[in-house]
């Protein structure tokens, strides 16, 4: 993604999409019979999608391709508006419509022009960060960015809620809704159109309200629903480590909001986190404090403790207005693909170690597969297969899978001790390594070093490893 494209973001704030479809059908009575239509959506489709639908697959008589997506968080609404888009008769369950998640809520720059998010759902634009060792030496980053760039911060509730109305804009059925289970088809059936059937209880908004069961026959189903997954369970999908994330909203005083105003805090030693970070990121009119954990999940209030009390001089006088948890996944499941079901976001696992990001990631896998199901099926026309959803893990795994291997070296590398955080904390003073960070970030792509400073760092790097080794070793033995 170039500055370029990312700038173009900047020419405006929230615009609508140049095609609005027809409001949704009632999806009282879903079923998946040979005489259903649907209304077109070629007007709405994508001009940059190359349509190669399998030839082996069967065209779909007197309707389109029917799609389930479970989850309405940014993977589950860039899915569900792709397909739209793509012709295809698209079904978003979500079941809670102002989810909160536990998020720092942090976003690369190339993520607003790529996925057309509007400014004014961006609260913050991030232009400094400070990362604080375990001594409370502050080291402060951002010095490489140009102008226009920043790290936005946004609120999941917002983010998540303006992508599943855009996803219905364009011509998805949005359904409040709980998915409850699966039934796969049968295995062995000669029909290789026998739909998978959901069954999910549908809410009326009415609070309290029990719901009323449904079903829906779909031909394909986008798992999207979470690092608990009950689209992974229903095609065993096997287990992952996670981390469990704890955040608090905390309303501070006007004269210390200015502080955050563009500036975000990474805090980092064995009283915050033995495997992560705890983080200070501002929203619109409080910041966000949280921290979280794979190997102490027993802690985390302890550790959320630490974080508030390494920040307290900046949050003092601070009122908690919420408390989110929420477990985030480790790294990405065993199987993400069954037949003509495919897992996305944070229900493959795709969360980044060392650094946490999901968000980016979450939205783009969700369009990706998407995108192969649209030119698999020929807009909607044909059967997909698993062949075809599998084009989008082969795209998705050449594309990020270096990025994942990277940040999890990165993790167990820096932040197994107190002496080895440290000497990250030192690294991120060099210009060198703040600038190729923030490339790599902001745009999403690998970018080219220079060869005397990739010399230089890995030489740093070296020295500060044998400083914090030296570190430790003297400190372990004023614990003796």
């Amino acid at each position: 993604m170039s500055s370029s494209v990312a700038f173009k973001s900047f020419t405006g704030l929230r615009q609508s999409p140049a095609v609005v479809g027809p409001p949704p059908p009632s999806s009282t009575q879903l079923s998946l019979p040979n005489s259903l239509t649907t209304t077109s959506h070629r007007s709405r489709r994508s001009s940059s999608l190359q349509i190669a639908a399998a030839l082996s697959s069967p065209t779909l008589p007197n309707r389109k391709l029917r799609v389930a997506v479970i989850g309405g968080g940014p993977a589950g609404g860039s899915a569900a508006e792709t397909l739209a888009k793509g012709g295809i008769e698209t079904y978003l369950i979500e079941r809670k419509m102002d989810n909160c998640k536990p998020c720092g809520g942090a976003i690369p720059l190339c993520m607003v022009g790529e996925f057309d998010i509007p400014l004014d759902i961006i609260d913050r634009r991030v232009t400094k960060m400070k990362m604080i060792s375990p001594s409370n030496v502050a080291v402060d980053i951002g010095r490489t960015l140009k102008p226009h760039e920043y790290i936005g911060m946004v609120r999941r509730e917002v983010l998540d809620a303006y992508m599943r109305e855009r996803a219905e804009k364009f011509g998805a059925n949005v359904i409040n809704g709980l998915f409850l289970k699966m039934d796969l088809p049968e295995k062995g059936s000669r029909n290789v159109e026998s739909p998978y059937v959901l069954h999910y209880t549908e809410y009326d908004g009415t609070v309290g309200g029990t719901g009323q069961k449904r079903t829906l026959e779909v031909d394909a189903v986008i798992g999207a629903d979470g690092a608990n997954s009950r689209v992974a369970k229903s095609i065993g999908a096997g287990d992952y480590d996670y981390a469990i994330a704890f955040q608090e909203r905390i309303k501070i005083p006007d004269e210390k909001m200015v502080y955050y105003e563009n500036l975000a805090e990474m805090y980092v030693g064995d009283d915050v986190s033995p495997d992560f970070y705890g983080w200070v990121f501002p929203k619109s009119d409080h910041v966000a404090v949280g921290t979280g954990t794979v190997t102490h999940k027993g802690d985390i209030k302890k550790f959320q403790l630490a974080t508030r009390n390494r920040a307290k001089d900046k949050i003092l006088g601070g009122k908690i207005i919420r408390v989110e948890a929420h477990p985030i996944p480790e790294h990405p499941r065993p199987r993400r693909i069954l037949d003509r079901v495919a897992l996305v976001g944070d229900a493959a696992g795709y969360v980044t170690k060392c650094s946490g990001e999901g968000i980016y990631f979450a939205a783009k896998s969700g369009r990706m597969c998407a995108e192969a199901i649209v030119e698999g099926s020929g807009e909607g026309k044909r059967m997909v297969e698993e062949s075809d959803l599998r084009k989008y893990l082969e795209k998705w795994d050449k594309a990020y899978w270096p990025t994942y291997k990277v940040l999890d070296v990165l993790q167990k590398v820096f932040y197994r001790s107190n002496p080895a955080r440290e000497a990250f904390v030192e690294m991120c003073a060099d210009e060198y390594v703040q600038k190729m960070t923030f490339d790599s970030y902001l745009y999403k792509r690998v970018v080219p070093g220079n060869p005397l400073e990739d010399l230089k760092l890995a030489v740093n790097t070296i020295g500060s490893l044998v400083r914090a080794n030296a570190l430790r070793r003297e400190m372990e033995k004023l614990t003796l």
